[in-house]
């Protein structure tokens, strides 16, 4: 008998857009990569994480994210309290954890999109999403100061990127026009809320989805792309 070769897999280029601070991104990123588990053999990402700042003049100290929130949103501490337990339920069926404290402050993130730009352009294969999920570690799982240099470069250090050339990097303006060129062109293109997951330059599934609303969007995509290309 002639044995059949399995069928090659449908290759989606997708844009994570996102916040580091964000935690519904952490959540969001978390279904997506369980999604894609699923999805192994069937489908082949070629993933990037895209920069967007919910607070982008926030200023380098940072704001009681208490306060922040209030001012935001107009939320009491009774509701961020909720949304605090709905979110860190949602991050545990992803395996992400929360710290259960919460964060006391949150911070500017444009450095942080600087290096993930960086790590997308001079890293290895696999070097920016592991830098994105260790500063999402960082930020929502040890309350760390997202706007220190010393917390950015320890997430460097991590994932085994090259530490001096990150320091070189927060030390001067370098990637800052191409990180805001970016974030113009995403929300010039619509985008206001993250995350924002773009499939193929065309397809966006919006907000911290469940891992089945991916999975479930992302056959679809994958079948869509392998019936135009045959």
């Amino acid at each position: 008998m002639w044995a059949m070769n399995p069928p090659t897999p449908a290759s989606l280029k997708i844009d994570f857009v996102s916040d580091v601070s964000c935690p519904w991104c952490a959540v969001g990123l978390g279904a997506l990569e369980e999604a894609l588990r699923r999805l192994d053999g069937e489908v082949a990402a070629d993933l990037h994480f895209q920069p967007f700042e919910l607070n982008p003049r926030m200023g380098p100290q940072g704001q009681d994210i208490g306060e922040h929130l209030r001012e935001k949103y107009g939320s009491t501490p009774e509701q961020q309290a909720q949304i605090r337990n709905t979110i860190r339920a949602r991050g545990a069926e992803v395996g992400f954890a929360f710290n259960p404290e919460g964060r006391g402050r949150i911070w500017n993130t444009f450095d942080a999109h600087r290096l993930l730009h960086w790590a997308d352009e001079e890293g290895a294969a696999g070097q920016q999403h592991a830098l994105k999920k260790a500063l999402m570690a960082a930020c929502h799982t040890r309350s760390e100061a997202m706007g220190h240099h010393g917390v950015l470069l320890a997430c460097v250090r991590e994932v085994g990127l090259d530490e001096a050339r990150a320091a070189q990097i927060l030390a001067s303006d370098e990637f800052a026009q191409a990180v805001r060129e970016r974030e113009a062109f995403y929300t010039g293109h619509g985008i206001h809320s993250v995350p924002a997951v773009i499939i193929n330059d065309r397809h966006l599934i919006s907000g911290g989805q469940p891992a089945d609303v991916f999975e479930q969007a992302l056959r679809q995509i994958a079948g869509g792309a392998a019936a135009a290309s045959s």
